[in-house]
């Protein structure tokens, strides 16, 4: 049987993916982060308070979020676990983001990255999220998507 070097993974198993050489952060260590950040605030804990529950210091949660550095597999599963939710919660997303970064990057030639999100979006996904009402999603999404649009056209217009 043909072993495959430490930092490589099959793409035949794997498809597309495999590991990175380097030990920096990637897309989805950021995207990880958000959603670890995105559930903290949904539950109002403060970093230092969810630092105290999984015995870090808030810096660290700080940087976790910010995909600065990356969450161990163990450390992922005590955070699901302290924030209720199942280990997948984080990943959530995560590949139609991958793959739309990567169609992005086929077709423009630049460098691509994790999606940059205020506190006031993360703020309106975790309201949106809350929801229960399918139907009331459907309206309020039409409703900001149409203001966007309305926006958009005020700003291509001369003055």
């Amino acid at each position: 049987m043909q072993h495959l070097p430490r930092t490589a993974v099959s793409q035949k198993a794997f498809g597309e993916y495999h590991m990175s050489e380097s030990k920096l952060p990637s897309d989805i260590d950021r995207i990880v982060g958000q959603r670890v950040r995105w559930r903290r605030r949904e539950l109002k804990l403060t970093q230092e308070k969810l630092g105290d529950l999984l015995d870090l210091t808030f810096q660290q949660v700080q940087k976790y979020e910010k995909g600065v550095n990356r969450i161990s597999a163990g450390r992922l599963y005590e955070m699901a676990t302290v924030l209720g939710v199942p280990v997948s919660y984080f990943y959530d997303g995560a590949e139609d983001h991958i793959q739309s970064t990567r169609d992005a990057l086929r077709e423009s030639d630049h460098a691509a990255s994790a999606p940059v999100l205020s506190s006031e979006t993360m703020e309106l996904i975790a309201a949106f999220q809350r929801i229960n009402d399918p139907i009331l999603r459907k309206s309020l999404l039409a409703t900001v998507k149409a203001a966007a649009g309305a926006l958009e056209i005020d700003e291509k217009e001369p003055d």
